[in-house]
């Protein structure tokens, strides 16, 4: 993890195969496919970000073959006692200042896993979702305020992107207040 306790782009992808096997079983070329497929739908194709390894999740002891057999395309594999305790740990992680690509992964990667944490951790991280939208806007206004007298489309653009994150902060706010 990075200094500030939010996960780096190798973590997020440990997070989402993880969490993928925690919710099922799955054969080693399905899950190598489920996590190319995710990641590339939220962030694009992103070589940087792909470099985590099925075989690093198994040497680690996080996964393990349900049947015993090795890494073929048709081993399946389920996640271990080590693997719920990282999963945890990584799906628990703060989030990172900044609207990123990586928090734009991060967000995805914890509305599709906060159901495999106790409620009043899915509250705890709802409360980090919305604080990080808030953080988001403030940051943003700023921004607006400053360059509110220049020429040119800034501030119509920066308008758009407040007007949208205005909408998730009530979005988010009332999916908190829903757990």
């Amino acid at each position: 993890m990075f200094s500030d306790n939010t996960l780096t782009p190798k973590e997020a992808i440990r997070l989402c195969a993880l969490g993928a096997v925690a919710q099922e079983p799955m054969r080693y070329a399905a899950l190598a496919n489920a996590i190319r497929h995710f990641v590339s739908r939220v962030l694009g194709p992103s070589l940087d970000v792909m470099g985590a390894s099925v075989e690093m999740l198994k040497y680690e002891g996080l996964i393990k073959a349900v049947d015993g057999v090795g890494l073929e395309d048709d081993a399946e594999f389920t996640i271990t006692d080590r693997g719920r305790e990282e999963l945890r740990n990584l799906l628990t992680a703060r989030i990172r200042i900044g609207a990123t690509e990586l928090n734009k992964l991060v967000f995805a990667l914890k509305f599709r896993f906060l159901h495999l944490l106790n409620k009043d951790e899915q509250r705890f991280q709802a409360d980090l979702l919305v604080e990080a939208c808030d953080n988001e806007l403030v940051r943003l206004d700023d921004l607006r305020r400053f360059h509110a007298g220049d020429a040119g489309y800034l501030t119509d653009w920066l308008d758009h992107d407040i007007g949208q994150l205005e909408v998730r902060q009530v979005w988010l706010q009332s999916f908190r207040d829903g757990l």
